[in-house]
């Protein structure tokens, strides 16, 4: 009781205060003023009629769309509330561009009205229609970016990717699946489309398609182009591929037989199809900008431009089109009951993000590795990548579980952090992927190797086979399913795992699986890749920074050896030891001091001024790598990499 009584003695304290402050004559006190109606919710219901949308791609010079949408009108209908969509499947946040719309006009029966745009939810326009009103019609163009500073870019004079979503608007009170549309787009001449979309019919060079829902059709984007080529994949699937130069489409019969493998190993995983057909959209460029997003019946994927010509070296790029395809059964097809939101209005909710991406992620590397998409070796790289960032690269673990990062794309909307090793990034993919290979080895050992994951893969997303619908879950339904597969306290082990804070490194699906996380000199084949290219010098493990090819500081590893000697993100390294810097002169310094006593004596320039800074640090250049604990024997996690495929 005293508690109660302390608490109410305390508000009553502060109401009297508060109330003696709004008494105050000598302080004005504006009351709140009520906010503006919410916009309808949507109603699983048919709109008015068929809606048309007509778009010009055409202007590659100025990266401008032009838009033309119609939407009839039913009788007696006095207001009209069109909204840009906001909330999108795959971003995970509120992602719309809504200030790319500009010169926005609507016009009644094809005379202008004016609109007003809600003063909360600013995607909204709302629209007062004269007595009488049929049709509206709206005008407006989408500026895409031309640099990257400015957001994605998406039309450059060799390709376009046209996403519905960023620059068409449909009615407010509807489910978008009850939302139908017509839609058409002109392009440059000579172009060839590409999209997962039915009934695709061409006059010059404008295309016209079947008439189909509006969630359909923001899920069914186009990758168009001059240099461009299609694959048949065989089971329904293709490869459409747009590239900056001709040559960047030439890849090797026996390179391009890795795709076909991949689509026989996702369907032997998975055991059903979720689509009628998919089209892999593929993007080989560095000017437009960088995508890897999932759709039902089709993907959007960019690598650099020369990941299918120089095959090897670029066998770290190679990942995104495997992640994106497990999507089409886990995210679309099967997607978190939070997660899923009859329009684009109602905000998503991420908690199980850790199986959306999280397995999506693991399968993502199972299948790249058993199809050959990428080598064994470059896979294995990948999760030593992602076992030492979690063992020694991420002291925000100790304050922030995996759950609460799938909350990540809503608090920053994936921009750069200072730093990131202690606030965490979207970890949900990676720590959610060594996490689902630890439930895959303890199957595996728990039935003598007669299961494993692949087991759970068919009971939770190989269901419904020709469903090209949603089906959603939730947490009860992932455990109930796992114990299908094998009787375990899932429970637990996921709560453990993942809404845990301060938990040991997550390495032990690797152990289980015959490997052990270790240390060399030397970049593993992955992250090798992925400097050579990238033109970076990735000390992680050793001074705790990340360089960029002038010697700029990318990325700092808090409570790290150059974090602790006052080197942060944005400082350059001008000088090693009295010597330019240069990357080899860096490596060099670092190999020298393993065997000295002597601290590495560096000359920082941070905005105008010079600092010289000496760092402690004798460990030697260090880079993880997997090694085998059962060498000479296949082990479980090499049978996890092993096809299925006949």
């Amino acid at each position: 009781m005293k508690y109660r009584f302390a608490a109410t003695t305390l508000f009553a304290s502060l109401f009297l205060s508060t109330s003696a402050l709004a008494q105050d004559p000598t302080r004005t006190t504006p009351m709140a003023p009520p906010l503006p109606p919410e916009i309808p919710a949507a109603r699983d219901v048919p709109y008015a009629g068929t809606v048309t949308l007509g778009i010009d791609a055409s202007d590659i010079e100025r990266g401008v769309y032009k838009v033309t949408q119609s939407f009839p009108v039913a009788a007696g209908t006095k207001s009209l509330t069109l909204l840009q969509p906001g909330w999108l499947p795959g971003n995970h946040s509120e992602t719309g561009p809504y200030a790319m719309l500009a010169n926005v006009h609507f016009f009644a029966d094809g005379k202008e009205i004016a609109w007003v745009r809600d003063t909360v939810a600013v995607n909204a326009f709302h629209l007062a229609l004269p007595e009488g009103t049929k049709e509206v019609t709206a005008r407006f163009v989408h500026t895409s970016p031309l640099q990257t500073s400015e957001g994605r870019v998406t039309m450059t004079r060799e390709m376009l990717n046209l996403q519905w979503e960023k620059m068409s608007l449909y009615p407010a009170g509807y489910y978008v699946r009850q939302v139908k549309v017509k839609p058409t787009v002109t392009f440059p001449k000579g172009w060839s489309v590409y999209t997962a979309l039915d009934g695709m019919a061409r006059s010059a060079n404008t295309v016209t398609w079947s008439t189909i829902d509006y969630e359909r059709l923001v899920d069914s984007p186009i990758f168009a182009g001059i240099y461009t080529q299609r694959w048949d994949l065989g089971e329904g699937v293709w490869m459409d591929v747009v590239a900056d130069e001709p040559a960047q489409l030439k890849i090797a019969p026996k390179n391009l037989e890795t795709y076909r493998n991949l689509v026989s190993e996702a369907l032997a995983t998975f055991g059903a199809k979720h689509f009628d057909h998919y089209d892999f959209l593929l993007a080989l460029t560095d000017r437009m900008g960088g995508i890897g997003l999932e759709h039902h019946r089709s993907s959007e994927n960019q690598m650099e431009p020369k990941s299918w010509t120089d095959w090897d070296a670029m066998a770290w790029d190679r990942n995104v089109i495997a992640h994106e395809f497990v999507h089409s059964w886990n995210g679309k097809f099967r997607r978190g009951a939070d997660a899923w939101t009859p329009d684009y209005q109602q905000p998503m909710q991420n908690t199980l993000l850790w199986l959306y991406e999280g397995q999506t992620q693991f399968w993502g590397y199972i299948l790249s590795a058993r199809s050959g998409v990428q080598s064994r070796e470059t896979i294995l790289g990948s999760l030593a990548g992602i076992a030492a960032k979690f063992a020694e690269g991420t002291p925000g673990r100790g304050w922030r579980s995996v759950e609460d990062t799938t909350a990540g794309p809503q608090l920053n909307r994936r921009r750069p952090l200072p730093y990131l090793s202690l606030s965490r990034s979207e970890d949900y993919y990676t720590e959610g992927a060594l996490t689902w290979l630890e439930a895959d080895q303890i199957i595996r050992q728990g039935t003598r190797g007669t299961k494993g994951l692949d087991d759970f893969a068919k009971a939770f997303f190989g269901v419904h086979d020709g469903d090209w619908g949603e089906l959603t879950y939730d947490f009860d339904e992932i455990v109930t399913t796992l114990n299908g597969v094998y009787p375990y306290d899932w429970a637990s082990f996921l709560r453990t795992r993942l809404y845990g804070t301060g938990q040991p490194a997550p390495l032990k699906g690797i152990e289980m699986g015959g490997y052990k996380l270790t240390w060399q000199d030397k970049p593993n084949p992955y992250d090798k890749g992925v400097a050579d290219s990238r033109k970076t010098l990735d000390l992680t493990y050793s001074l705790g920074i990340n360089l960029n090819k002038d010697g700029e500081v990318t990325s700092t590893l808090w409570d790290g050896p150059a974090f602790n000697a006052g080197i942060v993100n944005t400082a350059k390294i001008v000088a090693v030891g009295g010597r330019a810097y240069g990357e080899d002169v860096m490596k060099d310094a670092v190999t020298a001091a393993k065997s000295s006593k002597a601290p590495i004596t560096l000359l920082i320039r941070r905005d105008d001024r010079y600092q010289t800074i000496e760092i402690d640090y004798h460990g030697g250049l260090r880079y993880p790598w997997l090694e085998s604990t059962t060498p000479g024997k296949t082990n479980g996690l090499d049978r996890l990499l092993t096809p299925r495929r006949n």
